[in-house]
């Protein structure tokens, strides 16, 4: 089994700033390097990067396309992977390293004394794919509809992310000026959760609904077409930043079949799949690359948090206590996962374990049963069609068994899971998989994905606890705190709070590993989220 690869990025002001010193200077010297060999006027390759013909990268991902592109609100695994190549934020931050770098900003963001307003000047010469001008008022414009919706009630799935803005306004064509309610330690690799996108195509909901199908950016790939099993991308003319497409195109298939997955990189139809099945790893054969690296992605229970029993904390933790993790993780993942021991992975900076830890005790398991009335407890399991989550389905179904519970599965695709049984009054438990960690590191982001504002707490959890309020009172508190021990002990406290209330909590934070064609792909690595990403990858 090869060594884990394990890549994780610090949290502090000072190493941000650094690291955007260091990728703007490799980044200019590479995009000057780049327009010298265009000038040169040398032969091109029928095969290799470099953006020659019949340069197409082909790919398979594990997830179907369960949502639009519009990045205030893509929240599937195929869109957030595809919009990191559409669009760019000012900052954005690599989705293999998670290093920060300037992407639309051409220099560093600049700070004010009080911390207050943050002044950001755009790169020269951006443009969108369908080659207008990137300027100052869309991106302040990019920020607003998230911050200040047309419809308050139903905000953005970014708007928990930065709520700490107060306003964001065009100072000029090419100046943005940011305004804060508070000062935001986290504000520079904080804005990478934001997307710029076209004033003129998003002005209201009519045109926003448009573009959430027909996306336009300002990344080195635009996209052509897109169903829930292919992706047609090709490369943006009018990018001039500093990750230029290396493929003329790609082709994106999606398949949630694992060995399909397997069979289309073994064939040559593809270069790259993602999310190799763990049981076919070592099945994998020469020839190929496999990146194997820890995660934050989760195997995680939701409850119906409003329906009895599991109103009552008592049947939640139960359920929690009757699965013997380490068992799933070495049956279902063949070894590839880690039980987990917090909201967090044990490979993030940040990682402290929660006081409660769900260790496998059926006996305590049956005594919360019997202690909350729920000793024959029956319910409809939701699982999305994830590869791995269909593994886990059966043995937690069995576990389950042995305190007294009984459950049926009830497999579908995401899609169907969040929009149709999740929201009706018959649900009651869903097991899915889950990582906002695609969006960034950090533990304030990926706290405040699920247990922040209404989308998932409200809408998805049905969480009323006064926990609820006290954890969003925590992660605002901690947000606005430059002291990093200070803000440590607070996110302690939130990791404790949601380790005892379980509305919804991991069974385990998965590896994720990614394999591809060395001889057929250069300058690839597989991330440690869900995804795949080309920013700097050609055919060979």
């Amino acid at each position: 089994m090869p060594k884990p690869l394990e890549v994780r990025v610090s949290i502090t002001r000072r190493a941000v700033r650094s690291r955007l010193r260091s990728a703007s200077g490799a980044a200019a010297a590479a995009l000057v390097l780049s327009l010298g060999l265009a000038a040169c006027g040398g032969p091109s390759s029928s095969n290799g990067g470099g953006g020659t013909g019949g340069n197409t990268i082909e790919a398979t991902l594990a997830f179907a396309l369960s949502s639009g592109f519009d990045p205030d609100n893509a929240s599937s695994a195929v869109a957030t992977a595809a919009n990191q190549h559409i669009f760019e934020g000012l900052i954005d931050l690599d989705p293999v390293t998670r290093e920060p770098y300037l992407a639309l900003a051409g220099s560093e963001p600049e700070e004010s004394a009080d911390g207050l307003s943050w002044t950001v000047q755009l790169r020269d010469g951006a443009k969108f794919s369908d080659g207008s001008d990137v300027t100052a008022d869309d991106v302040a414009h990019s920020f607003m509809r998230v911050i200040e919706p047309e419809d308050p009630a139903a905000p953005p799935l970014m708007a928990g992310f930065v709520n700490f803005i107060k306003k964001v306004e065009a100072v000029d064509a090419t100046t943005v000026e940011f305004t804060l309610k508070s000062p935001f330690p986290l504000f520079e690799q904080r804005i990478s959760v934001i997307k710029v996108v076209p004033k003129a195509l998003t002005g209201d909901a009519e045109a926003s609904e448009k573009f959430d199908t027909a996306p336009i950016g300002s990344g080195p790939y635009q996209l052509d077409s897109a169903s829930e099993t292919v992706l047609k991308l090709s490369k943006n003319e009018y990018y001039n930043g500093p990750r230029p497409a290396k493929a003329d195109a790609m082709t994106w298939n999606t398949n949630t079949d694992g060995s399909a997955r397997i069979a289309d990189l073994q064939g040559g139809r593809v270069q790259a799949i993602e999310a190799v099945p763990y049981l076919n790893v070592d099945s994998l054969g020469d020839g190929f690359e496999v990146a194997e690296k820890q995660a934050f992605n989760q195997a995680f229970l939701m409850f119906n948090n409003s329906a009895a029993p599991f109103d009552d904390k008592r049947v939640r933790q139960a359920l929690h206590y009757a699965l013997d993790k380490d068992k799933i993780v070495d049956t279902a993942l063949n070894g590839f996962g880690t039980p987990a021991s917090s909201y967090l992975d044990e490979g993030n900076p940040s990682y402290q374990e929660a006081a409660t830890v769900y260790g496998y005790d059926p006996q305590k398991a049956e005594q919360l049963l019997a202690e909350a009335g729920a000793e024959d407890l029956q319910f409809e399991l939701v699982t999305t069609d994830a590869s791995f989550i269909k593994d886990i389905a059966p043995l937690v179904i069995e576990q389950w068994k042995q305190v007294g519970v009984t459950a049926t599965l009830n497999t579908v695709p995401s899609s169907a899971v969040y929009g149709e049984l999740v929201p009706s009054e018959k649900f009651r438990v869903l097991l899915a998989s889950g990582d906002p960690s695609v969006f960034g590191p950090d533990p304030d982001l990926l706290m405040r994905w699920f247990y922040y504002g209404t989308t998932w707490p409200e809408d998805r959890m049905r969480w009323s606890s006064p926990n609820r309020q006290k954890v969003a009172d925590l992660l605002d508190r901690a947000a606005a705190t430059d002291d990093e021990s200070a803000r440590d002990e607070l996110w302690k406290q939130v990791l404790d709070i949601v380790a005892d209330d379980v509305p919804l909590y991991p069974i385990l934070h998965t590896k994720v590993v990614t394999a591809y064609d060395g001889d057929e792909l250069s300058d690839f690595d597989g991330p440690a989220t869900t995804g795949l990403y080309f920013l700097d990858a050609s055919r060979s």
